[in-house]
């Protein structure tokens, strides 16, 4: 009777043939059925939001990108996957590329085409107002129900991570109001979408200007302390960032200090926030080293 070793080729080529057909019939199966799809998607979504270890995150996200990216080859107007594609991408481009700017606008430009995708799949109005000018777009938004949150937020939070990858580009930054408007729009329709996000990022674009030449200091700060209500103080981040924006904006070093040192002490674990609080944990280290040159 012949054998193989372990490594021979026979087996190689045998592990290969399983491991295609394994592949195969996973996209296969995925582009029958659209609501295993979704689930899938959203299974994926809750991993990474749940996980503890970054590092694991950013090395094994990419196959889950390119998983997604397969999934709408074969069901390309599921709104579900391309939501969540576009929140992984988005994710991956804002946590994980580190200063490689090039690959963080590519995966950010990745993320708002797939939101984009996904809101004229579901709502063709919302669709069509989205090149126009800022006015007729906010005037659209408003018409938006509680049924339509998952696309206003979803757009919102792709775009604005965009932006955040092209804010040297005027161009880019030039929609920020159509952001804001997406954002007031979740938050009046449920304040409490999302554990409260929405609210940390009005938080954030509020307090990116002194009220001397535009800005509503005052306003981001009511946005930021609300998200930690919601929240019950289980997001960190929304203290982390209360710090790095409002408070090095007010120049306020006690606050400044005290939201980092009530981050550092937290339990990051918790339901939906442990990835980001762990993250949040290590950019509150970051600025409160950084703080001590800047005040």
């Amino acid at each position: 009777m012949t054998t193989f070793s372990p490594n021979s080729q026979p087996v190689r080529r045998l592990r290969l043939a399983l491991l295609l057909g394994a592949v195969t019939l996973t996209f296969g199966c995925a582009s029958i059925v659209g609501k295993a799809t979704s689930r899938l998607a959203d299974n994926l979504g809750s991993a990474v939001l749940n996980a503890e270890d970054p590092a694991t995150v950013r090395d094994g996200l990419p196959a889950y990108l390119l998983l997604l990216d397969g999934l709408l080859e074969g069901d390309p107007k599921n709104v579900g996957t391309l939501l969540a594609a576009a929140k992984l991408n988005g994710a991956y481009a804002g946590n994980f590329t580190g200063a490689d700017s090039t690959r963080a606008q590519l995966l950010s430009r990745k993320a708002l085409r797939y939101a984009k995708q996904a809101t004229c799949v579901d709502n063709a109005s919302l669709c069509a107002a989205m090149e126009g000018n800022p006015d007729a777009f906010a005037a659209e938004v408003a018409q938006a129900k509680a049924s339509d949150l998952p696309i206003l937020y979803g757009l919102a939070s792709a775009w604005a991570g965009f932006i955040q990858a092209n804010r040297d580009d005027w161009g880019a930054v030039a929609d920020l109001p159509k952001v804001e408007a997406l954002l007031l729009r979740v938050v009046a329709l449920d304040e409490t979408h999302d554990g409260g996000l929405p609210m940390v990022y009005l938080g954030v674009l509020n307090s990116l200007r002194p009220e001397t030449v535009g800005g509503k200091p005052e306003q981001g700060r009511a946005y930021f302390e609300r998200a930690i209500a919601i929240s019950e103080g289980r997001n960190l981040y929304a203290k982390t960032l209360m710090a790095e924006f409002y408070a090095r904006l007010m120049f306020d070093q006690e606050l400044h200090d005290r939201l980092l040192n009530e981050v550092l002490a937290a339990e990051v674990k918790a339901p939906s926030y442990t990835l980001m609080n762990t993250l949040a944990q290590q950019r509150a280290g970051a600025l409160l080293e950084s703080g001590k040159d800047y005040f």
